[in-house]
């Protein structure tokens, strides 16, 4: 047997006589003696230490055949999903006054009306729920409880269709909070909300500088308030939007969250992630997650500092894992307001990126979204395959006009990945061999 060709080896900070290995494509993670490789060079592994590198995804029988196995990966994804995700644009609209609004020029009184919410019900239930699948919905906007009361209607009726066809329908928001009072949440909850995810710029005084209400009061208090009384309703996931000069600062909104009784235990995620430029708009962080990445020194110091200040006070952050850019997800799907569908939140707008509509259904968009991108030497070859398959095809868009090539993740990685891994490990318990 051989080493996997997606491994990567680090030295043991704590035992020179030691390496970290990290499985790229399976996350396991082990500390073994420098020897070790040697060994697998040669041959000469023991029974035991054969079946633990071979059980957590470090050895293969065939590299060409692993690497074939990569190439095909996002279609068996594809192929066992059970589950299809909409992203539903429901405005954009909203009741705040953020000094880097993402929505640039396209924000406007836009609200999907209520025969576009029939087309999006007849759409879900027929393309998805009646082929078998579960549907998520995630609801967007804007501020998408601005249009509360149609998210009621169209969720009522594809929790329905979605019973009588002996599958599940739920739903997630993606809000800016001050709306989400516990009336609010305890008329859709009966619907299908199960989460939402709410943006907190920093402490008070960072949040309401750069998200106020239009009437320019801060925002952050009643955001607070709302949290604590609906969080034993449905899971909160807490993300936040920093700057170079920012950054510092957001432990403190951690430590005020705990203060107010926003523990650990009731917040099911941290995520923060810096503001972000695009095509004269912003892409919102709650979607540039393992999609868009700079490597500016600023920023990898940042997302190391900040992911070690969530993990330490005890909020989960999201672990190192794969990122599939969700063009090539087959049942995920951004819907707007007026019915088009996109296959990014990046995408709404961009002409030439539209993927169908919800009357006449999906195009055909492997040509215009160059979904085989990756599959080439240089990506079937990189370690780091598993974590990005080519990276973000809208930052690709963004630097070069045209999604024309992959938008390599190789150097944030190498900035980032060990740090990232041993974070983990200080907060998991440690595998050896």
């Amino acid at each position: 047997m051989r080493l996997s060709s997606y491994v990567k080896i680090f030295p043991c900070r704590d035992n020179p006589g030691r390496l970290l290995l990290f499985s790229t494509r399976s996350f396991a993670k082990l500390l073994v003696p420098k020897a070790l490789l040697a060994a697998i060079e040669d041959g000469s592994l023991t029974d035991k230490e054969q079946e633990t590198l071979d059980r957590n995804g470090f050895l293969v029988h065939d590299s060409d055949e692993e690497r074939q196995e990569m190439m095909a990966a996002i279609e068996e994804a594809n192929r066992r999903s059970s589950r299809a995700v909409l992203t539903v644009v429901m405005n954009l609209d909203c009741n705040l006054a953020c000094t880097y609004c993402y929505e640039g020029a396209q924000r406007g009184s836009h609200y999907m009306s209520s025969a576009t919410g029939e087309l999006l019900v007849r759409f879900a239930g027929g393309e998805y729920l009646a082929r078998g699948k579960d549907l998520l919905v995630d609801y967007y906007g804007g501020e998408p409880l601005l249009s509360a009361d149609r998210i009621r209607d169209i969720s009522g009726t594809l929790k329905s269709l979605a019973e009588r066809e002996g599958r599940r329908y739920e739903f997630t928001l993606v809000t800016n909070g001050t709306l989400l009072t516990r009336a609010a949440v305890s008329q859709l909850v009966p619907v299908g909300l199960i989460s939402a995810r709410i943006t907190l710029d920093g402490p008070r005084e960072n949040h309401d500088r750069y998200r106020p209400f239009l009437s320019g009061t801060g925002s952050f208090d009643v955001i607070i308030r709302n949290m604590s009384e609906v969080s034993d309703l449905i899971r909160i996931g807490i993300g936040g939007n920093y700057t170079r000069e920012s950054y510092r600062s957001f432990p403190q909104l951690l430590d005020t969250l705990s203060a107010n009784g926003l523990t650990p235990d009731r917040i099911s995620h941290v995520l923060f992630s810096p503001v972000s430029k695009t095509l004269g708009t912003h892409l919102s962080p709650e979607f540039s997650e393992g999609c868009v990445s700079d490597d500016e020194p600023w920023l990898l110091e940042a997302s190391v500092f900040l992911r070690e200040e969530i993990l330490r006070r005890g909020f989960f952050t999201p672990r190192v894992a794969p990122t599939i850019c969700m063009i090539e997800l087959r049942d995920n799907l951004v819907v707007n307001y007026d019915g088009v569908l996109y296959k990014c939140p990046a995408f709404i707008g961009c002409r030439g990126l539209e993927a169908g509509h919800l009357e006449s259904g999906c195009n055909d968009y492997g040509t215009s979204h160059n979904l085989d991108v990756w599959k080439k030497d240089q990506c079937r070859d990189c370690a780091y395959l598993p974590l990005c398959f080519g990276g973000c095809r809208f930052l690709r868009l963004l630097r070069t006009g045209s999604i024309d090539d992959v938008e390599c993740r190789r150097s944030y990685f190498d900035a980032v990945l060990e740090e990232f891994i041993l974070q983990d490990i200080k907060y998991l318990r440690k595998k050896r061999l």
